[in-house]
């Protein structure tokens, strides 16, 4: 089973994967970059495609724009790119609660990932979404 979602980012950091989703120019793009300067390899920005593979969700980057991601004010950029095991879902939404009481879930090609609701206009926005990995992404399984 594959998908291929558009208007959406996804990097993966420490071997597990991070969707990040929000509304047009809410900041998925500009969060990619900003974990990629913590550290962080490009799956996809603006798309990417979803596969299933033995109950986890394996990103890769779209043919059209891999390689490729967006910075606002300036041009595209050119990075490497990997695949990785989706773990958790960024949201990036102005209405995620201040100090939720665990996460909500995203069915993703029908399997449920973690997601977290951040506020996106914040400079702590990539620390805050790296925490969120650590604390609710999912290891995946490599059985």
């Amino acid at each position: 089973m594959t998908d291929v979602m558009a208007n959406v980012s996804c990097i993966s950091m420490r071997g597990r994967g991070m969707l990040i989703t929000g509304e047009p120019g809410s900041g998925k793009s500009s969060l990619a970059l900003a974990l990629l300067d913590r550290g962080a390899e490009l799956v996809g920005d603006d798309g990417v495609v979803l596969t299933k593979d033995n109950g986890r969700i394996v990103a890769s980057p779209p043919p059209n724009t891999e390689g490729l991601i967006e910075i606002r004010n300036v041009g595209l950029l050119e990075v490497p790119t990997t695949s990785a095991p989706i773990s958790i879902v960024i949201h990036l939404t102005a209405e995620a609660e201040r100090l939720p009481l665990g996460t909500n879930e995203a069915l993703l090609l029908g399997e449920p990932v973690p997601q977290v609701d951040l506020y996106p206009d914040t400079p702590a926005l990539p620390l805050r979404a790296e925490a969120a990995l650590e604390i609710y992404g999912q290891i995946p399984d490599t059985a």
